[in-house]
């Protein structure tokens, strides 16, 4: 009887080390509230406001993310992560109402040396976007460096560089004298072999780099995102479409175009002064046809900020950036062969009022500008965000 209780006992503290060895936590934001758009095409005007508006702050998600403690300092790790839109009345995972997929992927970890993960996963250059910017990835218009449209509370996409990856392979490394670095690697390629039928061959293809460095109050990000995407029916390479200014909610894995490529460099930094955090952004991202290198759509821009408690529970922050889109030669974009530019200014005005640590009331105004060139007509817009988040 001594006997078969001790070993009931060894059981059952086997199975609590087992237990404490490993974890699962569920986490999410939601961000409800009131928003205004205004958007101008030469001298057409829109307006449209949400009284039930979502997303202004930051978009809604739900989230499941756990480790596993493997022994020998090995661990293995898992993120599923979802957009979620609370005044839909969808759930179905439909990419337009509903529940979205944001980062999904599995890894292992070794102390002391880094980690590796596979599936849909963030680029160096969101990452290190998210570090130094003084909006933190708002939605709303403005932001000349995470550029929105102006509230929808998708938050998936901005025009001003891919966010993720899917099908991607990352690597990060550990903190080695305050320096880290991000690699990640993405293919979808795919191929047909039917000699009775014309083949297609889509490939796409993208890579990636940050090194982030941080000493004491300081933080400095790198990065570069790299993609290709290269369509071929039978023997012909797919003319190449104009480089993609907007994506919907669901379209956010390969960001890439028909048979374009695209590269973007970003370098960020942020210096904590204690009575306000004070920023700098630098972006270009640049988009080529692959059948002609003079067909080509650059977006570079330049962003100052800063982000400050002006009382224990009242934060306030605020950005003014400028930059310039260049055309190349292709159809659309330029006229005659020649070559067009646009310059555009943003800026935002925001203030947070913290109820607590997960929960805070926001207001934020946004605004940007597009000049007229030989092209267009000028366009620009503005918008604002009053609502309530919290965090769990």
């Amino acid at each position: 009887m001594k006997k078969s209780l001790l070993a009931v006992a060894a059981i059952g503290a086997f199975a609590s080390a087992a237990q404490a060895q490993s974890s699962v936590t569920v986490y999410g934001i939601l961000d409800v509230g009131f928003q205004g758009v205004t958007t101008r095409v030469g001298s057409a005007k829109t307006n449209v406001t949400k009284f039930n508006g979502e997303g202004a702050e930051t978009t809604s998600r739900l989230g499941f993310k756990g480790t596993e403690d493997l022994g020998g300092g090995m661990s293995a790790f898992f993120t599923a992560e979802f957009a979620l839109v609370p005044t839909d009345v969808d759930l179905s995972g439909d990419k337009n109402t509903g529940l979205a997929n944001r980062q999904t992927f599995v890894g292992l970890k070794k102390n002391g040396i880094g980690a590796v993960a596979l599936g849909t996963q963030y680029t160096p250059v969101h990452l290190a976007v998210g570090r130094t910017d003084p909006g933190q990835q708002n939605n709303m218009l403005g932001n000349v460096i995470y550029a929105q449209g102006g509230g929808s509370g998708n938050g998936q996409t901005t025009t001003a560089y891919t966010t993720r990856y899917n099908n991607a392979l990352t690597l990060q490394t550990e903190n080695y004298a305050g320096f880290s670095a991000y690699g990640i690697y993405n293919n979808n390629n795919s191929n047909a072999n039917n000699p009775s039928t014309t083949q297609a061959v889509t490939n796409n293809e993208a890579l990636g780099l940050g090194i982030n460095y941080v000493w004491q109050k300081l933080i400095v990000d790198l990065a570069v995102n790299s993609s290709k995407q290269q369509t071929i029916t039978g023997t012909t390479n797919t003319a190449a479409a104009l480089p993609p200014t907007s994506a919907a909610i669901g379209v956010i894995g390969n960001q890439l175009g028909t048979s374009i490529g695209t590269m973007t460099t970003y370098a960020g930094a942020t210096y904590d002064f204690g009575i306000l955090k004070a920023y700098a952004q630098y972006i270009n991202t640049k988009y080529t046809s692959n059948l002609d290198s003079n067909a080509y759509v650059t977006r570079a821009a330049q962003q100052v900020g800063v982000r400050s408690f002006v009382t224990p529970t009242i934060e306030a922050f605020g950005s003014v950036g400028n930059g310039q889109f260049t055309a190349g030669s292709a159809a659309a974009i330029v006229t005659a062969g020649t070559r067009a530019t646009q310059d555009f200014t943003g800026y935002q005005l925001g203030a947070n009022y913290w109820l607590s640590k997960r929960t805070n009331m926001y207001a934020i105004f946004g605004s940007t500008q597009v000049s007229t060139s030989s092209v267009t007509a000028s366009e620009g817009g503005s918008s604002y965000g009053l609502g309530l988040r919290h965090t769990f």
